[in-house]
Order: C-alpha cells, then sequence, then structure tokens
C-alpha cells in the first residue's frame, strides 16, 4: 500500500469532509427555499461539487485513483445536465415569460 503523499497530509481529512458537508448543506437550502429556477439549478451542482470533493479526498488518502475516475464520469454526467437542464429553463421562459418554480401549475393535469 502506498504512503499519503506530503502535501496531501498538510490538511485533515476531518477538514475536507466539514467544507463538503457545509457545500452540500448550503445546496440543499437553496434547493429547499429558492423559486427561482436558475438558483435551484445551482445549488444542486453545488450539492453534485461537495460530492466530488469529497470522493476526491477519500481517493487521495486513500492512494487509489478509482474515486478520481468516478469523479470524471459524475462531470461528465453533470455536464450534459447542465446542457439539458438550460435547454428546459429557457423553453420555459419562452413560453410563460418567467423562471418561478411556482408558476409553473401548467405541468399539473
Amino acid at each position: 500500500m502506498q504512503q499519503i503523499p506530503d502535501i496531501i497530509r498538510l490538511v485533515p481529512l476531518q477538514n475536507y469532509i466539514w467544507f463538503s458537508t457545509a457545500l452540500f448543506c448550503i445546496g440543499i437550502i437553496g434547493v429547499l427555499t429558492r423559486r427561482n429556477a436558475i438558483i435551484i439549478f445551482m445549488s444542486v451542482e453545488l450539492m453534485l461539487n461537495a460530492v466530488n470533493l469529497l470522493l476526491t479526498a477519500f481517493s487521495s488518502y486513500k492512494s487509489d485513483p478509482a474515486g478520481q475516475i468516478f469523479v470524471f464520469f459524475i462531470m461528465a454526467v453533470a455536464a450534459a445536465e447542465v446542457a439539458v437542464g438550460l435547454a428546459i429553463i429557457v423553453m420555459i421562459y419562452r413560453n410563460i415569460k418567467t423562471i418561478d418554480v411556482g408558476l409553473l401549475n401548467k405541468l399539473k393535469w
């Protein structure tokens, strides 16, 4: 088993865990409290980045590149999500002239 590089040992793993938890909680609060679709979208991306940070930190501390490879695939899926999500938001804005999710009652039966 490989040793943890000295540069990574400077910051303890608990700091990465706390920082990632804080970012994820900020994302959850943004999703639950905001009405603007773009802010909700950015909050979801913030939660994905918090998970990516934690996966990278664990991967570095375990000296296993599998976590970093998984982060690469998560980023590819997130890029596709951005393209599809922004296209949906633009189409909603063109049709009803607002991006407030509270006014999207046209999607109901």
